[in-house]
């Protein structure tokens, strides 16, 4: 039972009356006993003092979410990681996506060790202003990418890392990204061309946006605010894009600094984060990895390789996907097909692979 692992939400002394349109009147509370979670497709938990903050400016926002269930489910009881992994997990197999909101170091490692419990090959997409260079000598445990590469039995099928702030990051590491055949793209060019964020967020399993990737102005309430980041309509963007990937199983909002937070920007940036990404959920459109009907295909021969290459497009969504062509097991079926875009498919019809493709194709040359 999920109670075993969650406390409920605990209203205040004023507790305020929502409108018909807010959302605040349309959630599933876990106040005094658990609510039934059949037909919930998303389940909010937060991890300390902080989410019930962000609560606050959440419930107000408007939800026009009509065939959207959506669940409140409270706090961790604990915030430690072996406590968190059996909630999360028994979410997922539910098919219920949970939205965790707290600390850095372990929600994203809970949310991936859960996560590779169950599936196998575990695609992570990584919105942050910087990542430390895994090291085995030296163990960090607030690294939480280094306890997912070099800590667990099995690393991630494959990581994307986006919005990493060149002047604060060791290059060492986005030459260990291009090793190991992981995909990074940093804050300029990503600003620069936000469509091009979309194939690589729609590729990931599981998302963990760090506030560290915003602007300070914008979420000020942070460890180490920043002058330089996403703005916050460009964070929403990405939120919604995660929310629409139909191959998108949880999502977390992760480094908020729990001692400073309060009823201000950091706190509405969360709850608008949030209400973008329920709204991407909201307009999924049911295409792979959920159905490969309605994809028409295309067939691309270039010279540099000794077969063809076979795109398919979604006529429901107008999205592309790039097929790897080789027969790979069961528990990667969901892999088989790697995001792209229509840009992507031209360069490829003119004889020029992007990278992130080649990336994709090289793990099995």
């Amino acid at each position: 039972m999920l109670d075993n692992w969650l406390k409920p939400i605990k209203p205040g002394k004023d507790s305020p009356s929502y409108e018909p349109y807010q959302l605040g009147s349309h959630l599933l509370k876990f106040e005094k006993q658990l609510p039934k979670l059949k037909d919930v497709q998303v389940a909010l938990i937060g991890a300390g003092k902080a989410a019930d903050t962000v609560r606050e400016s959440l419930y107000r926002l408007s939800f026009p979410f009509t065939a959207l269930r959506v669940a409140d489910l409270g706090n961790f009881r604990k915030n430690t990681v072996d406590f968190m992994i059996p909630a999360i997990e028994e979410l997922l197999k539910a098919n219920i996506i949970p939205v965790l909101i707290g600390d850095i170091a372990f929600l994203s490692t809970a949310s991936y060790k859960a996560f590779n419990q169950l599936l196998h090959q575990v695609s992570l997409t990584v919105i942050d202003r910087q990542a430390d260079l895994p090291k085995q000598d030296q163990p960090d445990p607030s690294n939480y990418l280094e306890e997912i590469l070099l800590r667990q039995g099995e690393k991630p099928y494959h990581l994307s890392l986006i919005g990493c702030q060149a002047h604060a990051t060791n290059p060492a590491l986005f030459a260990y990204l291009e090793g190991a055949n992981f995909d990074s793209i940093r804050l300029g060019r990503a600003k620069a061309n936000m469509e091009e964020l979309e194939p690589m967020i729609r590729d990931g399993d599981l998302l963990t946006f760090n506030l560290a990737a915003i602007e300070g102005p914008a979420a000020p309430e942070q460890p180490f605010p920043s002058p330089s980041g996403f703005s916050l309509s460009e964070s929403c963007i990405i939120c919604r894009y995660a929310g629409m990937s139909d191959k998108l199983k949880a999502f977390n909002i992760v480094g908020i600094n729990s001692k400073l937070i309060s009823q201000g920007f950091t706190a509405q940036t969360i709850a608008q984060l949030i209400w973008y990404f329920l709204d991407g959920v909201y307009n999924r459109k049911q295409d792979f990895p959920v159905s490969m009907d309605g994809l028409i295909e295309y067939i691309v021969d270039l010279k540099q390789l000794s077969y063809q290459l076979t795109f398919w497009r979604s006529s429901k969504s107008g999205r592309w996907w790039m097929q790897i062509p080789f027969k790979r097991g069961k528990s990667l079926q969901r892999h088989r097909l790697v995001s792209c875009s229509y840009g992507d498919y031209k360069k490829a019809s003119q004889g020029e692979l992007p990278e992130r493709l080649l990336h994709a194709l090289r793990k099995y040359g």
